[in-house]
């Protein structure tokens, strides 16, 4: 979803490819296509389409992926779409 953008190279996403087993899981719960499998281990592959959510890192089994959710300001895009901007409010 390279549409869905806030704010370029604010994603506080990591991932440790040392701890990844290559399951798949975290691509598989990525609402934005955020992560991809290749080789047997995950990678990041759109970064700044990160919002944050935090799926990916409760669904990895080896806590290979982390983020800080909200640094990004995923709760006033949410808020936003669900609000509309007038009513949105940053955290």
């Amino acid at each position: 979803m390279r549409d869905m953008r806030y704010l370029s190279g604010v994603a506080t996403i990591s991932l440790d490819v040392r701890r990844c087993v290559g399951c798949g899981l975290c691509e598989a719960v990525c609402p934005h296509g955020v992560l991809a499998v290749a080789e047997g281990k995950a990678e990041i592959v759109d970064r700044d389409g990160c919002m944050e959510c935090g799926a990916c890192v409760t669904n990895c089994p080896t806590g290979a992926v982390t983020v800080t959710p909200g640094v990004g300001c995923a709760a006033y895009i949410l808020q936003v779409w669900l609000k509309g901007k007038a009513k949105a409010s940053c955290c």
